[in-house]
């Protein structure tokens, strides 16, 4: 059986919608870094979005497991024209709107749907899980990235995936059986 546990980044305190900008996360809480690394399983391989986010997030949760080079498909859902701004500064709310209500095909212009975020990801953990097959995985990422998994974990929709949380620093873990991933855990807060 393989595993993947994983992590959503530190916090980026942004108010507004962020995907590929790279921005840094707050690390300074380093009692529950250390409560996250201990956590997770000792043997694990650890993975991450190449964005600084995630990669300081993972470095900081590491200690002794091995690091794989940082995985582009890992990134956030690509918000094109809307990337860094607030929900009320989009020239567009009619479409902003649809596309959080009707989540799927809709593209923020110059972006990525919910669905190219889902194929790419799903690409990416296939392409892990055969690299390394009954490996466990911490995989450090964003929250529409762990979302997707969790989506295609539980076979619900996209508009009821979106309602789910998922905290700065909390662990989903997914387990690989007869051929499918189950949610084994989502959103826990070590």
């Amino acid at each position: 059986m393989s595993r993947i546990f994983w992590v959503r980044h530190g916090p980026t305190h942004a108010r507004a919608m962020v995907g590929w900008s790279d921005i840094p996360a707050d690390l300074s809480d380093a009692a529950r870094l250390a409560r996250l690394s201990a956590h997770l399983p000792e043997g694990a391989l650890v993975v991450s979005s190449d964005l600084i986010r995630a990669r300081a997030t993972a470095e900081a949760i590491a200690g002794t497991r091995a690091r794989l080079p940082d995985d582009p498909d890992l990134r956030e859902i690509h918000f094109g024209a809307w990337e860094m701004q607030g929900f009320d500064s989009v020239a567009d709310p009619a479409q902003l709107r649809a596309f959080w209500d009707r989540p799927g095909a809709l593209r923020a212009p110059g972006g990525e749907s919910w669905d190219d975020l889902a194929a790419r990801v799903g690409r990416a953990v296939v392409r892990i899980r055969d690299t390394h097959p009954g490996r466990d995985i911490v995989a450090v990422a964003h929250m529409g990235t762990i979302l997707t998994q969790v989506q295609a974990a539980r076979g619900a929709s996209a508009h009821a995936t979106l309602g789910q949380v998922i905290d700065n620093l909390s662990v989903t873990e997914l387990h690989w059986q007869d051929g499918r991933w189950r949610a084994a855990v989502v959103n826990l807060c070590p």
